[in-house]
């Protein structure tokens, strides 16, 4: 049983799928959240952990030294004996030291077929809203390995969904979703057999 380790900094409906996947789904027997750390105490994603019984913290980013931070972070982690760190719409750089000790084990999921509209300042609605605005005819989520630059990792999975002429960003927003909390439990069970 591998455990996980899930970083959000919102909703928290990616950890929502992961959690479900779990309990009944593709990863039930080879997965568990062991802890839940976000960087925004009114993030519903806590709410969501302890809901399901699982620890949940809240690093308060803006009232803490960017050093502390990290190092809280790191030993949270640690202290959690996390095997794989999940980014499920978090929206912080992870700091250098645990990008380094767990190298092709941190999980990023991203709402566009990377590498188009990655990289600082595009993500959540800022993705869609790109899409849109460059005609696109075709958008999607990536599930891909994190590094130390933002949306650069190799890629796990990714999910196409059509975008038509008349779509709002917001339509986009919803497609996306609906096969970001596909694919990225399969991404997760991907990496846990490639561990074994």
């Amino acid at each position: 049983m591998k455990k996980l380790a899930v970083l959000v900094s919102g909703g928290g409906s990616n950890l929502q799928s992961i959690i479900d996947e779990t309990k009944n789904g593709i990863l039930k027997d080879i997965a568990e959240v062991v802890i839940v750390i976000s960087n925004n105490p009114s993030a519903y994603g806590l709410t969501r952990a302890e809901k399901a019984n699982i620890k949940a913290v809240a690093l308060d980013y803006k009232n803490m030294d960017g050093k502390d931070y990290d190092a809280k972070m790191y030993n949270l982690i640690k202290e959690s004996e996390a095997d794989l760190i999940c980014l499920a719409g978090y929206l912080k750089k992870i700091p250098e030291k645990i990008v380094n000790e767990y190298k092709s084990r941190i999980l990023n999921i991203h709402p566009a077929l990377l590498p188009k509209f990655g990289g600082k300042g595009m993500y959540g609605h800022f993705v869609h809203e790109a899409v849109v605005k460059a005609k696109e005819k075709k958008s999607g989520a990536t599930v891909h390995f994190a590094d130390e630059n933002y949306d650069t990792g190799s890629i796990i999975i990714q999910k196409e969904v059509p975008v038509y002429e008349k779509d709002s960003a917001d339509d986009v927003a919803k497609r996306v979703l609906v096969v970001e909390h596909e694919i990225f439990p399969k991404a997760i069970k991907k990496v846990i057999e490639n561990l074994e």
